[in-house]
């Protein structure tokens, strides 16, 4: 038996199996990782602030996106690269959590690994800078409490919540800053439990409703839901209405096995038609006797059932999609039935007001709760194109997730830059007073948070150097919510003008991307296995 071959000092190659890749040290490993998430950096970078540029993405289904989301900007990019794919992740997290400042978390992130490379560049070790770097990050978590300039005393009132989204939502559609944050602060006010329950929103009891036609300042709150769909009844209006939601489709039993029936003769075929028609008959007439003034239906409505639903004066719709069938019972208060027939008190539900209303050209049904501490509204948004409202529709979920986080902190801190600016002094007053080579990664750390400031007066066209040495000069006169205005191209009191971050939001924001720096940097070598899947097309 012939004995193996082994390739003696033959390094990594020998010690795995073929297609492996290995690249380690300071130029192939390190930098590499630092140069692809400054790449992706530098893709978000310019989409940061109410002064953005947008980006244009085609994806690999040949769908056109436009957008300065920088959420989905890296959700569409099918990046590849492990060190560049960890910020991806963690802007994603950041997105899912709170809606807001994930362009902050690749940015920042990114500026970091920058910074970093001047000092590998002269020889600081990399386990200096993270040394350095944990320690700036545990700073700013801890004095980050002390920025806090203002908070929403209460969640529940719509003045209060649409002054602390404008910022939000401006930064996606500026100039829409008014009428997007008073619908979101109108849509969410809605669906907060009123006093004294805890306040708490379910981010799925706001449904955005978009409508091709019109222009934006056509948009609306409604105090309920809307289904983009007509009724199949000849009744189109209903009031204080008992609701029936069944799962199944309102139409005649079919056997689950195909079978033949022999008819001799006309009698037996019109006796057979009679027999389906009674049973449905029956099963309509018993759901209306229950009280149902509104049939909702998961599934299809057969002509017989719709003609004995319209015999006995009742509302029939038809919604195909689960969610929204299940966001329908939350609205009604109702239960999905897998049965058809009579329905208990305990399984309808209640609307105050089912009609049938004429939106952007098409007909639509509005089922509207006038109660107080509605469970679901609905905002509903118009536009000319397919591209803003698809802008808009991200506008509000950052609102909407930003009002979720102010139920439980709702403290705020400057924005505009002027957050960065405050963190930046105390890290430099601490890398003075730091001896050995901590200090120079202290002091990078803050030169990396002026990248914020600096792209919002790039974004705006202003010199960038000395809008940030104007808010260095503002903030060691006393002036702490200093930050940058855009629109005026200067430097202004942020809390005068309203522009404020979310403190748990930006608190996050800053521990994720520091965490995701300082594994890259902890990185000194990279092992990659052959792709799966035979090889790669051309």
């Amino acid at each position: 038996m012939a004995s193996p071959q082994i390739q003696v000092g033959s390094g990594v190659r020998g010690l795995l199996k073929d297609g492996y890749k290995e690249m380690s040290g300071l130029e192939a490993a390190i930098m590499r990782n630092i140069e692809a998430v400054n790449e992706l950096g530098r893709i978000t970078r310019t989409s940061m602030g109410p002064t953005s540029m947008n980006k244009l993405v085609v994806n690999h289904l040949e769908k056109i996106l436009v957008t300065s989301d920088a959420a989905t900007i890296v959700g569409e990019l099918e990046v590849e690269h492990p060190a560049a794919n960890m910020v991806v992740m963690a802007a994603k997290m950041q997105e899912q959590e709170f809606g807001d400042c994930t362009n902050f978390v690749i940015t920042f992130a990114s500026e970091l690994l920058n910074q970093a490379q001047s000092l590998l560049r002269v020889g600081v070790h990399a386990s200096e800078i993270v040394r350095g770097y944990k320690r700036a990050a545990e700073i700013c978590l801890e004095e980050l409490q002390e920025l806090v300039c203002d908070k929403v005393e209460n969640v529940r009132d719509v003045e209060e919540v649409k002054r602390a989204l404008r910022a939000v939502v401006d930064s996606k559609k500026f100039g829409y800053g008014e009428l997007l944050s008073e619908l979101g602060a109108q849509a969410t006010t809605l669906v907060i439990p009123p006093a004294p329950a805890k306040p708490s929103l379910n981010v799925d009891n706001v449904r955005i409703a978009k409508l091709i036609g019109g222009n934006i300042h056509m948009s609306k709150v409604l105090k309920g839901m809307m289904v983009r769909r007509p009724p199949a009844s000849q009744i189109k209006r209903a009031e204080n209405a008992k609701v029936a939601v069944f799962g199944t489709s309102v139409e005649a039993a079919s056997t689950e096995t195909k079978g033949t029936v022999c008819l001799n003769n006309a009698d037996e075929l019109l006796n057979y038609n009679k027999s389906e028609e009674a049973l449905m008959e029956e099963q309509v007439r018993g759901i209306k006797e229950s009280g149902v003034d509104v049939i909702i239906s998961g599934g299809s409505l057969s002509e017989m059932a719709l003609h004995f639903i319209d015999r006995y004066e009742m509302m029939a719709i038809k919604i195909t999609s689960k969610w929204e069938l299940r966001r329908l019972c939350r609205t009604v208060g109702a239960t999905a039935l897998v049965r058809l027939g009579p329905v208990t008190p305990d399984e309808m539900g209640y609307c105050d007001l089912v009609e049938t209303r004429e939106i952007a050209g098409g007909r639509c049904v509005v089922f509207q709760q006038n109660q107080e501490g509605s469970i679901v509204s609905s905002v509903v948004l118009r536009s000319s194109t397919t591209n803003q409202l698809d802008d808009l529709e991200r506008s509000m979920d950052d609102a909407v997730n930003t009002v979720k986080t102010y139920c439980s902190d709702s403290r705020l801190l400057p924005g505009g830059g002027a957050t960065e600016i405050g963190m930046a002094l105390r890290i430099g007053a601490v890398a003075e007073k730091t001896p050995g080579l901590e200090q120079y990664a202290l002091n990078k750390f803050a030169e990396a948070l002026e990248v914020v400031p600096r792209t919002l007066a790039e974004n705006a066209g202003d010199d960038p150097n000395a809008v940030v040495s104007d808010l260095y000069a503002a903030h060691k006169k006393g002036e702490v919510n200093t930050g940058v205005d855009v629109e005026n191209h200067s430097v202004s009191d942020m809390k005068t003008k309203g522009i404020f971050d979310t403190y748990a939001a930006k608190l996050q924001a800053f521990r994720l991307s520091t965490d995701a720096a300082i594994t890259i940097l902890r990185i000194d070598s990279l092992i990659m296995s052959k792709r799966a899947g035979g090889p790669k097309k051309k």
